[in-house]
């Protein structure tokens, strides 16, 4: 592998030809053990033995939360590790340090150096991700990393660390083709990352969830800790502002008062909470954190870590939106919260990928809002005149546009300033329209 100007790009063109990636190829890229995994860690000396972490796992809001408890570390003053998947613009954004990406250089330096054992054991992309993160942060002396899980939790290939403490946002129907076709078998699969003896928070109390987490933290002798339990959060939001500002209760007190947050959109309520009581439980672990590093923390995620894709708001009059919930929880928390704001009309730049449950999901989707159906430049993307088909039988109309900045622009016209446009329903939309 000879040395020329582009390396990078030489480089990057081989991760993303040679070796499965999940987000292109699907099923064919996913591994239903950690055995790769592991023989690539020891190929690599156990780099995640030299730092301390924090597992963060869920169906939705493990990324915000991540990002958000990154941010937090960050302010206290800790070299802060941040591993997240997928990336949206640059695939150095899954790799960070106190929110700076990994350099261009080390991502060559680790595939030159790696390539013979890559190509003899053949991980998929994101098992070489992990492990190319798993020895940065070690390169980097990180004094902590917070990691979030890819998919599901037993078998990802982050769940060969020993964290101080597990986190589990929520669960529902997603990846049901990998993780099972209920929120109970969902659950069982996320409850593998709670480790024995290590605490877990788990971010909603669910009827259907609650039971099998109870079973594995009893198992593991873990304390388990419910965010929501005995604590309300209360939301303050104005669609002129740039942020978001928080109350927080317990047991009828005030707990925090005026929390804010430059993160945007009604579902981050939950991971708020999810977060300050994960805050609170590294503090009681030891971790030297205090309220003002809470605040701080919290005030400027997106601009400490980097974090990008979550209801950002790209301009007004009218207003667009983009946004990467992709799953039915994530989009009807979404189009609720859309139904509330709106003042005009709603204008929907959809594109999905085509193992995804639709008939779940677009049934979600207002009949009186103008669709402009799309696709993301990826082989997993849904065709776009069948998703219009799809959408159809759901009384969704609308134009079909084969690249989806046509599709954005074709919205741009359409909509009086006094409208709304989103963007989404897949991360790969939302990336390549950034």
């Amino acid at each position: 592998m000879g040395k020329t100007k582009g390396r990078y790009e030489e480089i990057l063109e081989w991760m993303y030809t040679r070796i499965p990636m999940y987000q292109r190829q699907g099923k064919a890229a996913y591994k239903s053990d950690l055995a790769t995994t592991e023989a690539l860690d020891a190929c690599m000396g156990h780099p995640h033995r030299s730092f301390r972490s924090v597992h963060i796992g869920g169906t939705n809001g493990k990324g915000s939360v991540s990002h958000i408890l990154a941010s937090v570390l960050q302010e206290a003053g800790y070299k802060t590790g941040l591993y997240t998947s997928p990336h949206l613009k640059d695939f150095r954004e899954r790799i960070r340090v106190n929110g700076r990406m990994v350099e261009k250089e080390y991502v060559v330096s680790f595939i030159e150096r790696h390539h013979e054992d890559i190509d003899r054991l053949k991980p998929s992309f994101f098992e070489m991700t992990v492990a190319m993160a798993f020895e940065y942060f070690r390169h980097a002396s990180v004094d902590v990393a917070v990691l979030e899980v890819g998919m599901g939790g037993r078998l990802d290939s982050t769940n060969i660390v020993d964290p101080d403490l597990s986190v589990i946002t929520n669960i529902s129907l997603d990846h049901t083709q990998f993780l099972g076709n209920t929120k109970g078998e969902i659950a069982r699969e996320k409850a593998g990352i709670i480790k024995a003896g290590k605490p877990v928070v788990v971010g909603e109390t669910d009827p259907q969830t609650a039971p099998v987490f109870r079973q594995r933290a009893d198992e593991k002798r873990s304390r388990l800790y419910f965010a929501d339990h005995n604590r309300q959060i209360v939301r303050r939001y104005k669609m002129e502002a740039n942020n978001t500002c928080y109350d927080v209760f317990g047991r009828g007190q005030v707990l925090y008062q005026h929390l804010c947050t430059d993160l945007m959109g009604s579902y981050q309520s939950k991971n708020m909470l999810t977060a300050i009581r994960t805050f609170e439980i590294l503090r009681e672990l030891g971790y030297n954190l205090n309220e003002q590093h809470l605040r701080k923390g919290i005030s400027q995620v997106a601009f400490a870590t980097g974090f990008m894709g979550r209801w950002m708001i790209l301009q007004r009059n009218p207003v667009i939106i983009f946004d990467t919930a992709h799953n039915q929880a994530g989009l009807d928390e979404n189009i609720r919260e859309l139904k509330n704001i709106a003042r005009g009309q709603l204008h929907f730049v959809l594109s999905f990928v085509n193992d995804k449950q639709l008939d779940d999901i677009l049934g979600l989707f207002p009949a009186s809002a103008n669709y402009y159906f799309t696709k993301a430049t990826i082989p997993r993307a849904l065709d776009e005149k069948k998703l219009a088909r799809w959408a159809a039988k759901y009384g969704l109309k609308g134009r079909t546009y084969p690249e989806c900045r046509a599709a954005l622009e074709s919205a741009r016209q359409n909509a009086d300033p006094g409208d709304l446009i989103y963007a989404g329903g897949s991360t790969f939309l939302v990336s390549d329209l950034m």
